[in-house]
């Protein structure tokens, strides 16, 4: 079985604790005589010859690691190219391993290997669709979470990168990694999936697994005339912001992106996500620099959803326009807006906010389709 390791898997981050405990776990049950011990399972997607690691990842390779180091070199799942940012963590745990080995005398080493490859087993579930192996990764995983969207545009937008070089794909993949992962599924989901949609009139709930093609964007390998116009844009604003050109327009770097504009699939996303996230900070500062508690409520879950509200329109409001834009007396007429609803409304849930983003609210402004 040739195991894989898919572009959208998280580094390798397994702590020496927990190497040292599987170590301890499988020793123990091997001098105990424990005839089967179950290391769990783990969930492959398979493509073609190869097996995709979708669930068990980290025992996986920390098995490997541990095989390794008592003389079995064939570990195929360390041949391959793993994250850069999974490096150091391999490196420890393999020294944490060899010397626990070296522990043990040439005889035990010998058994306690034949032990770990005979005796140690595992649940495989191996599905040849990708979606599915998701699926079972969400009803498997123990805290119960889903797996989310984000997590498989990621997926797919590397895949996208096959030709990009390398160290491009370490440093698109570790600021991804870096940005706190509930902030950027409530960015999608709460942000940029309404916006793309209230613009156009439609529906801007329901963000999920089966809605992400809204964000796949237009593939290298598409020809059509529209397809090439958005390409050729974006290679322009991003060699301009690079080189510089002050007789186009000026010396400041251009806005790439645009709500309502389709996105370049690829590194294009990731720097949209980037830039998205960057954009919504600065308006959830500007908010809170301008505007006290009293303004800005939060004690019931309306409050949340009229405040997303809020921070929904001066976003793309500033996508629109630019940050130098939202003056004051713009800032107060969406405000005005967005509370209003608050002060006609007991009661706010996010269909009353997917109603009035799209002026069909029939208690206040109706037919207003601010966006």
């Amino acid at each position: 079985m040739k195991l894989a390791l898919p572009s959208y898997q998280r580094p390798y981050t397994w702590s020496v604790k927990s190497t040292n405990t599987l170590f301890l776990d499988t020793f123990n049950a091997y001098k105990e005589g424990v005839q089967e011990y179950r290391i769990g399972s783990v969930i492959f997607h398979k493509e073609n010859e190869r097996y995709n690691v979708v669930d068990g990842q980290q025992r996986l390779t920390t098995l490997s690691i541990l095989l390794y180091c008592i003389g079995d070199k064939e570990q195929g799942l360390l041949r391959e190219k793993y994250n850069q940012l999974s490096n150091d963590a391999i490196v420890t745990n393999f020294e944490i391993l060899s010397k626990r080995i070296s522990e043990l005398s040439k005889d035990e080493q010998s058994k306690y290997k034949e032990y770990l490859l005979e005796q140690c087993s595992a649940v495989q579930i191996v599905t040849d669709s990708e979606q599915e192996a998701f699926q079972f990764f969400d009803s498997q995983n123990s805290r119960g979470k889903e797996l989310a969207p984000h997590d498989l545009l990621k997926s797919y937008h590397l895949r996208e990168m096959d030709d990009a070089d390398e160290h491009l794909k370490v440093k698109i993949i570790s600021q991804w990694e870096d940005r706190n992962q509930d902030n950027l599924n409530d960015l999608f989901k709460s942000y940029l999936y309404p916006l793309t949609q209230w613009y156009k009139g439609k529906n801007g709930l329901g963000y999920s697994s089966s809605k992400i093609d809204v964000f796949k964007g237009i593939k290298a390998t598409n020809v059509y005339n529209y397809a090439i116009y958005h390409k050729a844009s974006n290679l322009f604003v991003e060699q301009f912001n690079t080189n510089g050109n002050s007789e186009i327009l000026s010396s400041r770097a251009l806005n790439q992106f645009q709500l309502t504009q389709p996105l370049v699939a690829g590194k294009r996303f990731f720097n949209y996500a980037l830039h998205y996230g960057k954009k919504l900070e600065q308006i959830q500062k500007l908010i809170n620099k301008d505007q006290n508690d009293e303004q800005i409520p939060s004690r019931r879950s309306g409050d949340l959803y009229i405040k997303q509200l809020y921070e929904c329109a001066l976003l793309f409001f500033a996508d629109r326009f630019g940050m130098d834009s939202l003056s004051t007396g713009v800032r107060q007429q969406l405000y005005s807006w967005s509370y209003s609803l608050r002060l006609t409304m007991n009661a706010v849930y996010p269909q009353t906010i997917n109603k009035y983003a799209r002026g069909r609210h029939e208690r206040l402004n109706e037919g207003l389709d601010l966006f």
